[in-house]
């Protein structure tokens, strides 16, 4: 089973981002899945019909897409190692601006080994890649709470024409 809470208005002050975060919300959204990876897709699916409907980053949601997948399964393969409960994640869509956190409930781990400033993991690693992609598509990503924690930002591109 899936919990979503969805919530509109203005956002929580406990927002962990290090810059403020809008001061209201076109949607606000708190939810978990099991820490199966079977959970990933039917939430992310739901996810992203509200975030394409919210219109906060239009033409940017296939990169969310792909990073909040890879977020989700770092939580559920490598963060849970299928001996916790649940993955929770938080979205805020505001205006120009998609916010998500992604939490596990493991030990984390020690993610400047892997995502090393511009770094790249080592070639016999297989660790590391899905934090690459991650990096690439979104603004901004880092990790709190030891690495158990990921957030993520990302705000649209400037078009020139």
């Amino acid at each position: 089973m899936v919990g979503m809470r969805i919530m509109r208005g203005p956002l929580s002050s406990q927002s962990r981002f290090p810059e403020k975060p809008p001061r209201s919300s076109i949607l606000e959204i708190a939810s978990w899945i099991p820490s199966r990876i079977q959970a990933i897709s039917p939430l992310v699916d739901r996810l992203m019909v509200l975030i394409e409907g919210s219109q906060c980053i239009p033409g940017e949601e296939p990169d969310v897409e792909l990073a909040l997948r890879e977020a989700l399964a770092n939580a559920v393969v490598h963060g849970n190692e299928k001996g916790q409960i649940k993955v929770h994640i938080r979205c805020w869509c505001g205006p120009g601006e998609i916010s998500i956190v992604v939490s596990d409930q493991g030990k984390g781990f020690d993610f400047r080994n892997i995502t090393g400033e511009g770094g790249t993991p080592e070639p016999a690693r297989e660790k590391g890649y899905g934090i690459q992609l991650m990096k690439a598509y979104m603004d901004e990503v880092y990790f709190e709470r030891g690495g158990s924690e990921v957030h993520m930002r990302k705000r649209p591109r400037r078009r020139w024409h």
